[in-house]
């Protein structure tokens, strides 16, 4: 298949239209159309390029194999669940990809580009995992997850600094209800997305939601209406205070944790979960680790994961919740 200036930018854009829209031909163009003028700086592109393009979605061997039925006036996946997301790249696509890993070989020495290249990485290994090749990377990440799919858009009104109406629902409540959401930044724990921005209905400066597709029910752009808000949180040092996401209102007390397994605390030193962590120059203490924070749920799970191999001892407010999760635990198993 020939190269094609911004072919992947117009294949997504096509993709959204078959899955979300019903458009025609005409109406397809000039929404592509409208779509490059931003991002290509005015590039327009004429109706035979989209009927290549269509030939691609449509095509089994070298394209998407899409379920797009011939001659139709409305334009629409017959099948609703399919995404050119979920098909293998294609030789464009793959060359592309090629492409990046080598121009950031130039730079594998830079931490910067650490997470670039890792992504990159891993991606080519899928695409030969498809082909049937030997898998040699097994990943670490949550099949079921759904609410991957806001985080480019969600994303993209970060920089575009844009007011959102975003309708959310809890897990413990039958209905639903809208705030205005000013975003800021996104943020991943325990294989989850959240955003975290400015609820101004509620006037809550800190406020965080999962990319969560049984909570965010759906959100729209108010950005006629509304005034985006600047942040004036310093989110390094707000996440320096929490393990996780929850911050609460109380101060930070100094965490002291006991290993009575060296192996544990060395699983711990290596890949400690919260930042600021060390250990102690006295002689009695090299079995323990100190930070400060404010203690939250995400610590006490994080605590919880070592098990037996680890003591809390101070503050005592910490230590007493994790007495009272154990004998709670004991009772599920004292038969």
């Amino acid at each position: 298949m020939a190269f094609s200036k911004h072919a992947h930018y117009r294949y997504n854009i096509l993709d959204f239209c078959f899955r979300k829209l019903a458009l025609s031909k005409e109406e397809l163009k000039d929404h592509l159309n409208q779509k490059l003028e931003v991002a290509y700086d005015g590039e327009q592109i004429a109706m035979r390029q989209l009927d290549n393009d269509l030939k691609v979605f449509r095509q089994k061997e070298d394209g998407f194999n899409a379920p797009l039925p011939p001659n139709i006036r409305t334009y629409k996946y017959s099948d609703p669940n399919f995404s050119i997301a979920e098909r293998p790249l294609l030789e464009y696509e793959r060359y592309l990809v090629d492409a990046a890993i080598r121009l950031l070989q130039r730079f594998e020495e830079h931490p910067k580009y650490n997470s670039i290249s890792q992504a990159l990485v891993r991606l080519q290994l899928e695409e030969e995992d498809e082909k049937g090749l030997n898998k040699i990377m097994y990943l670490d990440h949550n099949e079921e997850y759904k609410g991957i799919k806001y985080l480019k858009p969600l994303a993209d009104a970060i920089r575009k600094k844009q007011v959102l109406k975003v309708e959310y629902r809890g897990f413990n409540t039958d209905g639903s209800w809208f705030f205005e959401f000013h975003p800021y930044l996104l943020k991943q724990y325990n294989r989850r997305w959240f955003v975290f921005g400015l609820n101004a209905t509620n006037n809550h400066t800190e406020w965080s939601i999962p990319l969560d597709e049984e909570r965010l029910i759906d959100y729209e752009v108010i950005q006629d209406e509304v005034a985006y808000i600047e942040s004036k949180t310093n989110w390094d040092n707000y996440f320096r205070e929490i393990v996780g996401i929850r911050k609460e209102k109380r101060p930070k007390e100094r965490v002291v944790l006991k290993f009575h397994s060296k192996t544990r605390m060395h699983h711990f030193t290596t890949k400690p979960f919260h930042p600021d962590a060390d250990t102690f120059l006295d002689e009695d203490k090299q079995d323990q680790v100190y930070f400060e924070c404010i203690p939250n749920h995400e610590l006490v799970q994080q605590i919880l994961s070592y098990g037996a191999d680890v003591e809390v001892l101070e503050p005592e407010s910490l230590r007493l919740s994790l007495k009272e999760h154990s004998e709670k635990m004991f009772k599920f198993y004292d038969e």
